[in-house]
């Protein structure tokens, strides 16, 4: 249908970008996150560290305090000193070392702040102060903790200083201090990107040129899908893998396929073949259609058959063979072979050549040629007589008897018009035919070849069908006769389609007196019709000789002959 066909080799090759991306990059976050736990271990050990010296300053300040505490400022200078102490640990931006006192669990006051931040006055992290406080009940003065302050988030440790009635917090803002480990987090990132990418570049390389054969199997296929043709993939150059093993065992099916195809078509119509390939069943169905048909007999059949035996089989294939080139040269198709005659039809398939030709036209051309051809044939049988003579010196009447066999001549009758096309029988077994009255008709019409002594003979509907829509055909359409065949209630005028190029002046003038005395013979003047068709140098005038000998039309005359034979 319409689905859009991916190539697996891109496939691969997105899949195996993204393992190696994830598996890079898993690995090193996995090793992003031991490492961060180790960090906060060794950050957690220096905090301690800090917080222990001054701790252990804020005690002795806390001495110097008790002896000064009635001066003015004396705990505002205490607070500072700490401070000052404080200071020289705080590496970051956002240290802090805190000291603060829990009167309210809202909120508690921060009695020192140590830090390059601005300052502020109170602790707001309600559930941090609730674990200092339930800790320290629990006799537990120092322990890790993790609070919120001015909005961001901080990890540290705490101790509480019974002589200053306070919690004193040394931390590190999170973001801060992941800062780095997150730099060459992403610094890593991008190497391994950048090797994934030179990697998959490479790796682009390889898989395109193992898996070449890959593409190389599908543009085939799709452009067989395309065409609706099985053809054989190429695969010179192909490695012995599963991938050239699956475009050989596709090129074995498509010549079995391909070989079915062919014995298809020997057997059925172009048409009837490429539906089958299409819509992949043939059903009993047919249409109506305006076509024009092909009637060819063998003439003498029975004294070939009786002369021959089975060898007319050989004859008939050499000619067969022939004419059958000639229909399908001018884009016709068999609708029938009974023994000795075929039915060709024209008009059901139309190829890029042949759109211009006209299917009446194309018609008396594949006429003329299967004339031609079986004239040729003839002619190979005389060679071979002769060749025989030359050898032997003199043929047996029996030879003599079957070199006259195989003489095969052949009489053309085509007429035209709306037929049935299609299949007809039964889903055990059907045939493709054509079925009408033309069909009929050009039956009669070969059948008059021999009356009239012309090898092809067409109805009307050829004649008009052709001047009207092949423009410079060449042909000349000499009217013959009006006939009424047996099984037809009224006459039919039929023509002989000369090529132009065997009309000269002797068969012009010979042409133009046959249509005068064709004229005085439709006219009921038979006397003077004989008289001169007795002068015409053509051997269908022999029929209206004999037919005007008595000098006088019949009684009822109309100007049409009445065919008592089929």
């Amino acid at each position: 249908g319409n689905t859009k066909v991916t190539l697996i080799t891109s496939r691969i090759i997105f899949i195996f970008t993204l393992s190696i991306l994830a598996a890079c990059l898993s690995s090193n976050y996995i090793n992003l996150a031991l490492n961060r736990a180790q960090q906060i271990k060794m950050m957690k050990e220096l905090l301690v560290r800090d917080l222990k010296e001054v701790y252990d300053f804020s005690n002795s300040q806390y001495t110097i305090y008790a002896y000064s505490q009635a001066e003015p400022g004396a705990f505002q200078s205490s607070m500072k000193a700490i401070e000052s102490c404080a200071l020289p640990q705080l590496k970051n931006h956002k240290s802090i070392m805190l000291g603060i006192r829990i009167r309210d669990l809202r909120r508690a006051s921060i009695i020192f702040q140590a830090s390059k931040i601005p300052r502020s006055s109170f602790l707001k992290d309600k559930s941090a102060m609730e674990q200092m406080v339930m800790r320290t009940r629990q006799g537990i003065d120092q322990d890790t903790i993790t609070f919120t302050f001015n909005g961001e988030k901080y990890y540290g440790v705490y101790k509480r200083i019974p002589k200053w009635d306070a919690f004193m917090i040394r931390a590190e803002e999170l973001n801060e201090f992941y800062y780095s480990s997150r730099m060459i987090f992403r610094d890593i990132a991008l190497i391994i990107g950048l090797i994934t990418l030179i990697s998959a570049l490479i790796g682009i390389y390889f898989i395109r040129h193992i898996t070449r054969f890959i593409n190389i199997i599908t543009d085939s296929i799709m452009r067989m899908t395309q065409n609706q043709q099985l053809e054989l993939i190429q695969l010179e150059g192909a490695t012995n893998d599963n991938i050239t093993f699956m475009g050989m065992a596709f090129n074995s099916l498509s010549s079995s396929i391909n070989n079915l195809l062919t014995v298809f078509r020997r057997f059925v119509n172009k048409d009837i073949a490429s539906q089958a390939y299409r819509q992949k069943t043939v059903l009993l169905e047919g249409t109506s259609k305006e076509l024009t048909v092909l009637f060819s007999d063998i003439k003498s059949f029975t004294f070939m058959t009786e002369t021959l035996g089975t060898d007319i089989i050989n004859v008939l294939n050499l000619h067969y063979h022939r004419a059958i080139k000639s229909i399908f040269h001018y884009n016709g198709i068999i609708g029938s072979i009974i023994g000795d005659a075929v039915l060709a039809v024209f008009g059901i398939t139309i190829d890029d050549d042949s759109k211009a030709q006209n299917k009446s036209y194309q018609a008396v051309q594949a006429g003329y040629e299967i004339q031609e051809v079986t004239k040729i044939l003839r002619m190979e049988m005389e060679q071979r007589r002769n060749e025989i003579i030359n050898h032997k010196g003199t043929l047996t009447a029996e030879e003599e008897r079957i070199y006259q066999a195989v003489l095969v001549e052949v009489g053309v009758g085509i007429d035209g018009g709306v037929v049935f096309y299609g299949n007809i029988g039964s889903y055990e077994r059907m045939t493709n035919t054509v079925i009408g009255d033309s069909v009929n008709a050009a039956s009669r019409l070969e059948g008059l070849t021999r009356i009239y002594k012309v090898p092809v003979i067409c109805s009307e509907y050829v004649k008009n069908d052709i001047e009207r829509n092949q423009p410079g055909h060449g042909f000349y359409f000499l009217a013959l006769d009006t006939v009424q065949v047996k099984g037809k209630t009224v006459g039919q005028k039929i023509y002989w389609p000369i090529p132009g190029q065997m009309v000269d002046d002797h068969l012009q003038a010979e042409m133009d007196k046959f249509a005068a005395s064709l004229a005085l013979y439709y006219a009921g003047r038979w006397q003077e019709a004989h008289r001169q068709f007795e002068q015409i140098n053509l051997p269908l005038a022999e029929e209206f000789v004999r037919r005007t000998r008595s000098g006088e039309a019949p009684g009822n005359w109309s100007g049409t002959w009445n065919l008592e034979t089929k």
